[in-house]
């Protein structure tokens, strides 16, 4: 089996599960909040879609203005089911985090963060705990050589599997290990899986790039479809050895694969119960997704009435009808991919369905 095709018995949980997700665009309760509180990093990535850099042209955002835009949602929102989550740039540039997160907490959000780790010591992760920090997602691509590759930093490795070790011995801490698989990782995932095991890793997610922005200088970073495939089938592998916890990211409709490599089924909640305001102030989804999809501005409009009144063309993917869209047997299912794999025009970049060898 390939994955590529299911049966009536997944067709008809496919069904149902998007029958739920209708429900869930119309109830569009905010799940998810992310603060890119930086454009500023101490690595230089190859595949960032932030082209970040350790000076940013653009300042940190005060804390000040971000806590007004959770304190308009408090009277809306359950603090105790509406996640938080500080990304970047690289979070840890911020000296401030610490602060931020203590408001946070007075207010009863649970907060995390997306790091590289290599920032993370034994002090700023107990400085942080003492913060009522919840999560973190750290990213390893891959043994040293790859890892440093793909990160542009000589500490990027060693640092990074120090903070997996801290958070591992840490009994109720949550978090997740986050790797990019490409051309040059992929031989030795296997190999991988058993060294973030020693680490103490207990929930792994991996994901794969498409060539646009900086991605596209690096032809190393692409799977072919063969490849993508043997991903897919890894991840199936892996999950049911039931040592680890892994799963696919949340990019795309998976067809065969869908329901056994990740917890659940494709689904993209961007707009739908994720929001993010950006470093600039711009109110969007996922951080990644591109300015043409912008809803707003926290400096000129007010985040609930965009939450609420914007948004339209994220809980309603009629227009992805397009293109290679356009009579797909299965676009009930996707509903044109995840917002990110679209280009400033609304045109699809990658069928990750498509991808996927018969």
């Amino acid at each position: 089996m390939t994955g590529k095709r299911f049966g009536p018995i997944k067709q008809a949980k496919l069904e149902l599960f998007a029958k739920l997700q209708d429900k869930r665009i119309a109830e569009h309760r905010l799940r998810q909040l992310f603060w890119e509180c930086t454009l500023r990093c101490n690595a230089a990535c190859l595949h960032c879609g932030s082209d970040c850099r350790i000076s940013s042209e653009f300042k940190d955002m005060p804390a000040s203005d971000f806590l007004r835009v959770v304190d308009s949602l408090t009277p809306h929102v359950n603090p105790h089911t509406t996640f938080i989550i500080f990304t970047g740039g690289e979070p840890l540039m911020r000296r401030d985090l610490e602060k931020v997160g203590k408001e946070l907490y007075k207010r009863e959000y649970p907060w995390g963060m997306v790091t590289n780790g290599i920032l993370l010591d034994r002090r700023r992760f107990d400085s942080l705990l003492a913060s009522g920090i919840h999560t973190a997602t750290v990213s390893l691509d891959g043994f040293r050589e790859e890892h440093t590759w793909m990160r542009g930093h000589e500490k990027a490795f060693e640092n990074a599997s120090n903070a997996i070790r801290m958070m591992a011995q840490e009994p109720d801490f949550i978090f997740d290990v986050v790797t990019c698989v490409n051309q040059r990782n992929l031989p030795r995932l296997e190999e991988f899986k058993e060294y973030l095991l020693s680490l103490g890793a207990r929930s792994w997610r991996i994901f794969t790039i498409f060539p646009v922005g900086r991605a596209r200088q690096y032809p190393d970073l692409q799977l072919n479809n063969e490849q993508f495939t043997a991903v897919m089938d890894f991840i199936r592998k892996t999950r049911k050895e039931g040592r680890i916890s892994l799963s696919y990211g949340c990019e795309g409709f998976l067809g065969g694969f869908e329901g056994e490599v990740r917890d659940h089924f494709y689904h993209c909640d961007a707009g739908v119960s994720i929001a993010s305001v950006l470093a600039d102030g711009s109110i969007s989804a996922c951080p990644s997704i591109r300015s043409k999809f912008y809803q707003g501005n926290i400096y000129r409009d007010d985040f609930w009435t965009v939450w609420n009144e914007g948004f339209g063309m994220y809980r309603d993917r009629s227009w992805a009808r397009q293109g290679i869209c356009a009579d797909c047997k299965v676009f009930r299912y996707c509903r044109g991919n995840g917002m990110h794999l679209h280009d400033e025009e609304g045109k699809l970049l990658v069928c990750h369905y498509n991808r996927i060898v018969r």
